[in-house]
């Protein structure tokens, strides 16, 4: 009986260091890092990856080409913002206390609000936090929006104020955001400074695009002399397509208004 008991004991330790043995086998065998795959934080590593692929002008990535959304705190220091505006040590106050802190999410809702609503002063205020902000890259959507806020506006001074700054950052436009940019000042009656745009389209090192062309075309029909300057261009650029010309009396009610400009 004594010698049963003391063999179950046995049997009962060898498979449990059997048990043991397969264990710490497999352990092993699955935390083995071959040479091609360090044991490092994947994760990290590709975040980091994507984040310097990003372009500070590619329409993929850029965050002023996604949707924007108030949330309940940007709704809350868009109407505070609203409330101080009329007082510049109150509102410089609240900027510094308040509008600093937000999410860069909340900040660019907040920024893209007030320009859908023309509202020059506070969007002016909200550029300079944006381009002050750690994240903040310079980025031609971000100028875009501002330049086409300030033409609706005709705030001449300020656009040469923000045009500088683009400038000075090395920010370049693609050639359709050129065309739409110069249709908007176009569009609001200031073609002397669509055609100092124009020009700066002009000396773009990217290549010439019929659209962006047709786009401005189109805008400049109040203006006939700029319109064959740049109809000029549009020929010699690309010689085989064709421009369709209105006819001459339909500027006839426009000759007047069209020459001058309403800053």
């Amino acid at each position: 009986m004594a010698s049963t008991v003391i063999e179950v004991v046995m049997i009962r330790s060898a498979l449990k260091q059997t048990s043991c043995c397969c264990s710490s086998f497999y352990r092993a065998l699955f935390t083995i890092q071959t040479p091609l795959e360090p044991q490092i934080n994947r994760r990290f590593y590709i975040s980091r990856g994507a984040g310097s692929a990003s372009s500070s002008s590619s329409p993929s990535l850029s965050i002023w080409r996604r949707k924007k959304e108030l949330g309940k705190e940007g709704l809350i220091i868009a109407k505070e913002l609203k409330r101080h505006q009329a007082h510049p040590v109150r509102l410089d106050r609240f900027i510094k206390t308040h509008v600093s802190r937000l999410l860069k999410s909340d900040l660019v809702a907040v920024l893209a609000e007030f320009q859908r609503q023309d509202l020059v002063f506070l969007s002016l205020k909200l550029y300079e936090v944006v381009r002050k902000e750690i994240w903040y890259r310079p980025d031609m959507f971000f100028y875009r929006d501002m330049l086409m806020m300030l033409a609706r506006n005709k705030k001449v001074d300020e656009v040469n104020i923000v045009w500088e700054d683009l400038k000075r950052e090395e920010v370049h436009f693609d050639q359709h955001t050129f065309g739409d940019i110069i249709r908007a000042f176009l569009d609001n009656g200031l073609p002397s400074k669509a055609m100092d745009i124009y020009d700066e389209m002009r000396q773009s090192p990217d290549p010439p695009l019929s659209l962006p062309f047709r786009v401005i075309l189109k805008g400049l029909l109040p203006y006939p002399e700029s319109r064959e300057k740049v109809k000029d261009d549009f020929l010699e650029l690309f010689p085989g397509m064709i421009i369709y010309d209105p006819p001459e009396d339909l500027f006839e009610d426009q000759e007047s208004s069209g020459e001058s400009e309403d800053y």
